[in-house]
């Protein structure tokens, strides 16, 4: 099992930064691949940016490409959102999601995510 507590929502004005993060507990958050989804109301969780299980690799949704960098710490127990250049379009519910122990591949799709957080509130004001 796998518990995730995202942080670092707020407000911020276009062109901004903010830096999610996501911790985990459980003892084994270095052994599963861990993503980031996003989600306004009456839309579907949009994918965001996946890492794999040691960080060395990595994968971003297109529209947030250059903008957003994913990273984790396995020491921390966390997963990290780094965010720049927002725009009002990123305005969303941003939530931390984990797969599985066997699962090593990058995957895109919500569904394929065994646990998930409970999101953070990002605005972006124009």
């Amino acid at each position: 099992q796998v518990q995730l507590v995202e942080s670092g929502g707020g407000l911020v004005q276009a062109g901004g930064s903010l830096r999610l993060s996501c911790v985990a507990s459980g003892r084994i958050f270095s052994t599963v691949v861990m993503g980031w989804f996003r989600q306004v109301p009456g839309k579907e969780r949009e994918f965001v940016a996946a890492i794999s299980r040691n960080g060395g690799s990595t994968f971003y949704g297109d529209s947030v490409k250059g903008r957003l960098t994913i990273s984790r710490d396995n020491g921390k127990n966390t997963v990290y959102l780094q965010m720049n250049s927002l725009n009002p379009e990123d305005t969303a519910v941003y939530y931390c999601a984990a797969r599985g122990e066997t699962k090593v591949v990058l995957t895109t799709t919500a569904a394929t995510y065994s646990y998930w957080g409970q999101g953070t509130q990002v605005t972006v004001s124009s």
